[in-house]
């Protein structure tokens, strides 16, 4: 796939954080997996021991759908975008490099661990796009209580369990045409439940869809 993000440089660093998120994959299954085999994990949330071991880990959205994300921005002439859940902020360079190629805006990122929003920040200045990001950490369901002016773009990219508090925050925000892209609702459907009963009470106003991504990964449009 061709690289769309406007600088080669940009892209290059991209790669290059892509393919060491990518490296990380089959240590982090594994350690996931023996978890799973012991009866120790939850889709009702992530306990102590795994907020501490993902507590560095660099989880980054796979190179087609943050590809897409960029692309849907661009096509939404987005300005005001928020990501929910930043970790190493590789995600975030599509989304602000998109955002910069569309005239200017800003992207609200949201981390919880503030060893990976120190790594993130350094990310991003390497990128030299951190006029266009405000990375705001700590916990999303009070640094997300002030948005300002309309929302173009979500990306829902976070532990299932903060999804559901993070929409009801980030929903009345958003403008007509606004989209919500989710990361893997197939893969863990169940664990969405609250967020997607959101996505589907009439009231909110929002239409859905999932994508054959590798996972699935929920367009949600804003009507």
């Amino acid at each position: 796939m061709t690289g769309v993000l406007t600088d080669p440089k940009l892209q290059a660093l991209a790669d290059r954080l892509q393919a060491q998120s990518q490296a990380q994959e089959a240590e982090t299954g594994a350690w996931f997996a023996e978890r799973g085999k012991r009866g120790e994990l939850s889709w009702d949330g992530f306990d102590e021991t795994s907020h501490r071991y993902m507590a560095d880990k660099l989880v980054a959205l796979e190179p087609p759908k943050a590809a897409f994300c960029h692309l849907i921005c661009r096509a939404l002439r987005a300005a005001r975008v928020v990501e929910v859940g930043t970790s190493h902020g590789v995600s975030t360079l599509y989304l602000a490099d998109a955002v910069r190629a569309n005239g200017g805006g800003v992207v609200i990122g949201t981390e919880h661990e503030p060893a990976k929003a120190a790594i993130a920040r350094a990310n991003f200045a390497e990128a030299g796009l951190a006029d266009l990001i405000d990375l705001r950490e700590g916990d999303l369901r009070q640094t997300l209580k002030t948005i300002e002016g309309p929302v173009d773009f979500v990306l829902m990219d976070i532990w299932t369990e903060m999804a559901r508090p993070a929409i009801e925050l980030i929903g009345p925000h958003l403008r007509p045409g606004a989209v919500i892209v989710a990361d893997n609702t197939t893969r863990v459907r169940h664990a969405y439940a609250k967020f997607l009963d959101y996505v589907e009470d009439p009231a909110n106003g929002l239409s859905a869809m999932t994508l054959p991504f590798e996972g699935g990964l929920e367009m949600i449009v804003k009507s």
